[in-house]
């Protein structure tokens, strides 16, 4: 990739596809289990990210949506795209009796040649407009969830930057193999929030 001709491009999102899976895959594995880029893993956690049957599961998923920054031929937005992935993001909107109670953020990766670019800032801000526009519907300030791996401070410190805040959840590393291996033993999921008026 010429990240020189990539890196001042606008930045445009559409909704995931079976035939992403591929790319998606290639992606979030290569952005967090590899050494490029400064959001990797790669230290904590080895082992695969994701599978194609988990990336399948959520593009099928009536309330989980997977969105992706396509690469064009010239960067536009209606140009032919070249099959390779820029960035992707995926909502979850948590439901309760029907009523969307709030969102989870996740699977959130940006090229490692295009991180520190503004791309990121972006790609979150878009989601987090999506995910409010879909909870305003309760009449409630919209709650936006996610969670980081510990050990992670200068993660921790982007998040905070953009207004989520720790909430005191956590839970062990699942050590299932389903996500990747953890390199220690006292790694854990932490929860963060972001409470937002629509």
């Amino acid at each position: 990739m010429d990240s020189n001709t990539t890196k001042n491009r606008p930045v445009f999102l559409r909704q995931a596809r079976r035939a992403d899976i591929a790319a998606l895959e290639q992606l979030l594995n290569r952005c967090y289990r590899e050494t490029a880029g400064w959001t990797n893993e790669a230290d904590l956690v080895g082992g695969i990210r994701t599978t194609a049957d988990e990336l399948a599961g959520v593009i099928d998923h009536p309330t989980h949506y997977l969105f992706v920054y396509p690469k064009t031929t010239t960067g536009a937005r209606d140009d032919a795209e070249t099959g390779e992935l820029l960035g992707c993001i995926a909502v979850d909107i948590k439901t309760d009796d029907n009523v969307a109670i709030c969102a989870y953020i996740g699977m959130f990766a940006v090229h490692p040649e295009l991180q520190g670019c503004g791309v990121g800032n972006e790609i979150l801000q878009a989601a987090e407009t999506f995910a409010t526009r879909h909870l305003a519907d309760n009449g409630q300030p919209s709650r936006l969830t996610m969670s980081i791996l510990s050990h992670r401070p200068e993660l921790l410190a982007y998040y905070q930057r953009r207004g989520y805040q720790l909430n005191g959840n956590k839970m062990p590393f699942p050590d299932d193999g389903n996500n990747g291996e953890p390199k220690r033993q006292d790694l854990e999921l932490l929860e963060l929030e972001k409470v937002v008026s629509a």
